[in-house]
C-alpha cells in the first residue's frame, strides 16, 4: 500500500524538527538483524532506502556499514547532508532504486517501507541485493499496551479521537503487521521485537509527536490547540515534565 502523497512529501518541510525529535534505535536492534541475516554490518553494503534526515544510516555506519542512503525528498535530502556530510546520499525511492543489480549485502527501510508500492518495490530488492543478501524492515513504535506505562495507551486513545482514526493506526508494532502485503510469499522472513525506552522533556516528545505525518497535513492552529491539551493532561501524570517513553521496535528480515 502506497501511502497518501501529501503525507509522503509532508516531512519536508519539517525536516529539522524531525532530525531533533524524532527517537533514535537502541543497539540491540543491530544485533538482531545481523542475527537474523546470518552477517555482520562491518564491510557490508548497506542501501538505507527512505533515510530520511539520517537517524538509521549514522547508526549503520557506527556499526562499520558502508552505508549508501537513498532518500526520494527535497528537505529531508537537505538535511540528511547537513548532518551526515560524509556518507554518500543519492536521490531516488524503493520503487525504482538508482543502483546496480546484485550491488548490496543489505537494504534497509527504516520505518520507511510503507511509502513504497510493494508490487515495485520487492522486485527492486531482489534486483539489487548480491546472493546472500537481506532486506531489513523496522519500524520504531510507543508501546501503548505496555502495562507499566498506562497513558500511553491513553494518549493513543485521545490522538485517534483528535485525528478520527482507529486507535490501532497509532501503534506501529502492530501496524508494521499489515504492512508487510506480500513479501512473506516472496522471501524468507524472520521477525523480531525488541523494548526499549528514552526519557526525555515533555516538550520534546509533544515534538516528537508532532513530526508524524498525520499531524503534518493538518492546519497549525486546530495541532497547536491539540498539543496544548495534551500538555496538560501529561503534566498530571508527569508533573516533573519529563516522560519516560516506551517503544517497541518491530524488526522483519528477508532474504532471498
Amino acid at each position: 500500500m502506497t501511502a497518501a502523497p501529501s503525507r509522503a512529501h509532508s516531512f519536508n518541510a519539517a525536516a529539522a524538527q524531525y532530525a531533533a525529535y524524532r527517537p533514535s534505535y537502541p543497539p540491540a536492534l543491530f544485533d538482531a538483524l545481523e542475527r537474523l541475516a546470518g552477517r555482520p554490518l562491518a564491510r557490508a553494503r548497506v542501501v538505507d532506502v527512505g533515510a530520511g534526515t539520517g537517524i538509521a544510516t549514522a547508526l549503520l555506519a557506527e556499526r562499520g556499514a558502508n552505508v549508501l542512503a537513498v532518500e526520494p525528498g527535497d528537505g529531508m535530502a537537505d538535511q540528511f547532508r547537513r548532518t551526515l556530510p560524509h556518507i554518500p546520499l543519492v536521490r531516488g525511492n524503493g520503487d525504482a532504486l538508482p543502483l546496480a543489480d546484485d550491488s548490496a549485502d543489505f537494504i534497509t527501510y527504516a520505518q520507511a517501507w510503507h511509502w513504497t508500492d510493494q508490487g515495485r518495490s520487492v522486485p527492486e530488492a531482489l534486483r539489487v541485493l548480491r546472493p546472500g543478501g537481506a532486506l531489513a524492515l523496522w519500524w520504531n513504535g510507543q508501546d501503548h499496551l505496555d502495562p507499566e506505562a498506562p497513558w500511553l495507551g491513553e494518549q493513543a486513545i485521545r490522538i485517534a479521537r483528535f485525528l478520527g482514526t482507529d486507535d490501532q493506526a497509532h501503534r506501529a508494532a502492530d501496524h508494521a503487521s499489515n504492512q508487510v502485503g506480500d513479501l512473506t510469499t516472496a522471501l524468507a522472513c524472520h521477525r523480531d521485537r525488541l523494548h526499549w525506552s528514552r526519557r526525555v522533556p515533555l516538550d520534546t516528545h509533544l515534538a516528537n509527536l508532532a513530526t508524524h505525518s498525520a499531524f503534518l497535513v493538518l492546519d497549525d492552529r486546530r495541532t497547536s490547540a491539540f498539543f496544548a491539551q495534551e500538555r496538560e493532561q501529561l503534566l498530571k501524570v508527569f508533573p516533573d515534565a519529563v516522560v519516560e517513553e516506551r517503544y517497541v521496535v518491530d524488526l522483519l528480515v528477508a532474504t532471498p
